[in-house]
């Protein structure tokens, strides 16, 4: 009794996180709605960077491939919030091809055929060559090591936040919900037991911590213009990346 109780509880707790992991993700792909406005408004990508959609475009593939019940079980909520994702980044990207420079526009495109050749191969080597749980273990890498990478672009934000003692270029509620959405599918993976989930999501977790102590360090400190323009780029890339 006791068992079967426990793992009731564990299944309903591995739903719940999985559930709210996808609410606080999808929170995040949907943060750069307001930059993608005003490039349709203007009609011009201006000083923002084409790569950080692309390469998130990437990320969501690969993590929605890792959880379909083909390649792993038990992660249906990985694969459809990166689903989601995939079809929101995509349709960045082909906002960002129409209003961007011809040479902007170019690389871009480059950029996104790589990503979509790139997953191709990842999904036709799991399905033709390998089987179980070598299969596993290949898309799960994949994923973790782009998911990881991911998490890592806040970084550079960081630095320009300890650097001007400002969180002019870090907002509070996607500080937030970046430490929401790592803690979130952190605890699932911990709770499924896969390691290609709660390592990456462990380490958003942490960095979304780290993000939200720096906010409360230097909270009275907003708007002070400094490097407004070399950052602009810089916090439109921290809005969007940082999520599982």
């Amino acid at each position: 009794f006791c068992v079967e109780t426990l793992n009731k509880m564990q299944n309903t707790a591995h739903l719940v996180f999985g559930i709210f992991g996808n609410a606080t993700a999808l929170f995040l792909f949907l943060a750069p709605l307001i930059t993608f406005w005003r490039i349709i408004k203007s009609k011009s990508t201006e000083q923002f960077s084409g790569i950080p959609y692309v390469m998130t475009l990437l990320n969501c593939l690969l993590s929605a491939w890792y959880g379909i019940p083909l390649v792993s079980k038990n992660n249906l909520l990985v694969s459809t919030i990166n689903g989601t994702g995939a079809g929101i980044e995509i349709i960045y990207v082909l906002i960002f091809i129409v209003y961007a420079p011809k040479k902007e526009r170019t690389k871009i495109l480059g950029l996104f055929a790589f990503v979509l050749t790139f997953f191709a191969a990842v999904v036709l080597i799991s399905l033709l060559a390998l089987h179980g749980n070598a299969r596993k273990l290949f898309c799960g890498f994949a994923a973790a090591v782009f998911s990881i990478i991911m998490y890592g672009s806040p970084l550079s934000i960081m630095r320009t936040v300890i650097r001007t003692k400002s969180v002019e270029f870090m907002p509070f509620f996607l500080s937030l919900f970046c430490f929401l959405c790592g803690t979130s599918w952190f605890i699932f993976g911990l709770i499924g037991m896969d390691p290609f989930v709660y390592v990456n999501n462990g380490f958003g977790s942490f960095l979304g911590a780290l993000q939200l102590i720096l906010y409360f360090i230097y909270r009275k400190n907003k708007g002070n213009g400094k490097g407004k323009n070399e950052n602009k780029n810089t916090a439109v890339v921290s809005v969007e990346l940082g999520f599982s």
